[in-house]
């Protein structure tokens, strides 16, 4: 329940601080690499500030992460700072630059599940059901309907 919680808030948080986004966006005042760079500099004080709770107050988390394996740092540097952080948050806000929220949003948001559970599936070994085979079918044809070309 904690999971889908979460996960509902996170989705709360992104689609309305990416309606502030591309308001400001609109307002040809600034840029979407600014976008970014002051949503990360906002964002890294407070992430730190969560971090600190999570280890010494609430004991959610490993306190000695920085003695991980090279190969550990090496994936979360590499995925999580580089491919996740910086790639796709710079292809995202260029989309949203450039297109419309209610178009590009589903269509970045439904991509990254579809590609979770085949990568999930490839590379951990995580079942691949019927189940999520029609799941990444139904996003994979939302996300079609929605980049179509349609008259307004």
């Amino acid at each position: 329940m904690k999971a889908i919680l979460f996960a509902v808030l996170a989705g709360l948080c992104w689609g309305v601080g990416e309606l502030f986004t591309k308001s400001v966006l609109h307002t040809k005042q600034v840029g979407p690499i600014t976008a970014i760079a002051v949503r990360s500099s906002v964002a890294i004080p407070l992430m730190w500030a969560a971090y600190a709770w999570a280890v010494h107050s609430a004991k959610l988390e490993p306190s000695k992460w920085t003695e991980a394996s090279a190969g550990t740092l090496w994936k979360l540097v590499l995925g999580s700072g580089v491919i996740a952080g910086a790639g796709g948050m710079i292809f995202f806000y260029l989309s949203l630059h450039y297109g419309e929220i209610s178009r590009v949003k589903p269509i970045a948001f439904a991509l990254a599940p579809a590609t979770a559970v085949t990568l999930g599936w490839l590379a951990l070994g995580e079942p691949l059901g019927t189940r999520k085979i029609m799941g990444v079918g139904c996003i994979l044809a939302g996300v079609a309907l929605l980049s179509a070309n349609a008259p307004r």
